[in-house]
């Protein structure tokens, strides 16, 4: 050996190019980085062989592993590199990993065909879409950046592949977890969860490596029509463990079960007569439904909300949402049903009609509607008398009371029957003046006189004819002289007079009968 090769030994006595050996910085610049590697020779680092952040967290005295790639560099340095130091080593633990099972650590880097990519200590690797999570994720840009651990699943060191699955080590948790889950499980047991996942009948609450299954019914005591009306995805929820099958691993879960039924004290927290407030939950054609509790609900029906108004639509006058006073009527603990009612806080208005009106009393009253049986007097308010429509006249025939009635029209009745009880008051009109059928008509009109009037009503079996004070008379087709196939409307026409003799009087059917018979028309 001469003396160069003498020299050349001497210097990087210990050191070989390709291998990984310890040095310690002693200065670091903003090209690169110089340190000193046991030998007569220092080594540098260019900036590009440095780790990411190495320029800005390295300093001088500190220890690090470098790689040596050339022992005679043109500047007269050792060459290395951090870089391939670090992939060395990378590569060592992840072959170890693959051979042990162990788990790696990495960061999730971005998306490529057909899964992602992860960064394993500058070590580039896969991971297939399917080895993501539990379940198919469709959107994965929420991962983009996290540091997970990984499973190594393939490894080819030659070509530079790495494969890594996130999905195999959830899965030896979730496992795991189960197992220990599934010990503490038992019926009655108040138990942590997160809600994973809603549905319209219900929520999947992830008890730890086991789902429960929280049913929409046993959510709450109360009404919800949604599960979201209490619960979000993500949610930590306390909930009691209704069933369990070990077997199966089926679980069913209660949330309304840590609070005792509310029903179970109904009867006694709502005794009938009570006056209670409460909040409308819904409003339907025949009334309205009032939440007293959470659980406990009731209904007044359209028939108890006002005394005046009997056919008001509840949606008109009510809102979700308003708070009403209202007074319990009926309790039915084991149907679950409460009967309230709005007007029962205010008097009755019926109570005093009964010591206000008498029968044969004159009173006023204002048309408020009609009907075709006849017209509703409003008398007082809350107060409605029934004017039938044969109660109109002694004499006229009546089709419609708006026919002799207008609608607000102020007029006298005379009281012809009171139920206070049942809420009924007839009245009639006619009987503000005498029946004329009793004395005058009789008086009037003998068996044999001879009539003038007008044709009013023309009908199968007859013809009615109508005198100048406003009676009728029948002339029945027996006592009109018409051949066989003649018809009355051939005959007749309404509001021709005619000149008939009267053949009968009967003052207590209110009738008249006419002939045509020896008359001329």
């Amino acid at each position: 050996m001469n003396e160069f090769e003498q020299l050349y030994a001497n210097t990087f006595k210990g050191l070989k190019e390709r291998a990984i050996v310890k040095g310690n910085v002693l200065q670091v610049k903003p090209d690169g980085v110089i340190v000193d590697v046991g030998t007569k020779c220092e080594g540098f680092i260019p900036l590009s062989e440095l780790l990411e952040n190495d320029i800005n967290h390295l300093k001088p005295g500190d220890h690090i592993e470098v790689f040596v790639e050339n022992l005679n560099d043109s500047d007269g340095f050792v060459k290395l590199s951090r870089q391939k130091a670090e992939g060395i080593r990378t590569w060592d633990m992840l072959e170890n990993a693959f051979n042990t099972g162990l788990g790696v650590d990495g960061k999730i880097t971005g998306k490529v065909k057909g899964g992602m990519t992860v960064s394993i200590g500058g070590v580039s690797a896969f991971l297939p879409g399917s080895q993501i999570d539990l379940k198919a994720i469709k959107n994965t840009d929420h991962l983009i950046g996290q540091n997970c651990t990984f499973k190594v699943i393939n490894i080819n060191h030659k070509g530079s592949n790495v494969i890594v699955s996130r999905r195999v080590l959830l899965e030896e948790q979730r496992n795991i977890l189960r197992e220990q889950t599934l010990l503490q499980l038992k019926e009655g047991t108040v138990v942590k969860g997160v809600i994973k996942n809603l549905t319209d009948y219900g929520a999947f609450i992830d008890l730890g490596g086991i789902d429960g299954l929280l049913h929409i019914s046993d959510m709450s005591w109360g009404r919800i029509s949604h599960p979201g009306e209490l619960f979000s995805i993500g949610d930590t929820v306390e909930v009691v463990v209704l069933t369990f099958n070990p077997e199966t691993g089926k679980v069913t879960l209660g949330y309304k079960q840590k609070k005792p039924d509310p029903w179970n004290l109904g009867d006694e927290k709502y005794p009938v007569g009570k006056s209670v407030l409460g909040k409308v939950i819904t409003t339907t054609d025949y009334g309205i439904f009032i939440e007293l509790e959470e659980g406990l609900e009731g209904l007044i029906h359209i028939s108890e909300i006002d005394w005046v108004e009997k056919s008001l639509k509840p949606s008109k006058y009510f809102s979700v949402g308003d708070k009403v006073e209202a007074v319990i009527l009926k309790i039915n603990k084991e149907d679950k049903k409460i009967s309230l009612s709005i007007k029962q806080l205010k008097p009755n208005p019926w109570e005093t009609v009964k010591n206000k009106f008498t029968v044969g009393q004159r009173i006023t009253g204002k048309v408020k509607s009609f009907a075709d049986f006849g017209a509703f007097i409003a008398l007082d308010e809350g107060v409605d008398a029934l004017l039938h429509i044969s109660d109109i006249s002694w004499l006229k025939r009546i089709k419609h009371p708006s026919d002799v009635l207008k609608k607000g029209q102020q007029i006298e009745v005379v009281v012809l029957n009171i139920e206070p009880e049942k809420e009924r008051i007839s009245v009639g009109l006619k009987d503000l003046t005498p029946d004329p059928w009793i004395h005058e008509i009789p008086a009037k009109y003998k068996l044999g006189d001879t009539i003038h009037g007008k044709v009013s009503n023309i009908t199968d079996f007859g013809v009615f004819i109508e005198l100048e004070d406003g009676i009728e008379g029948l002339i029945h087709k027996s006592e009109i002289e018409k051949k066989p196939d003649e018809k009355m409307e051939d005959l007749f026409k309404l509001g021709a007079e005619l000149t008939a003799r009267i053949i009968n009087i009967n003052p207590a059917e209110r009738k008249m009968y006419l002939s045509l018979k020896t008359m001329i028309g």
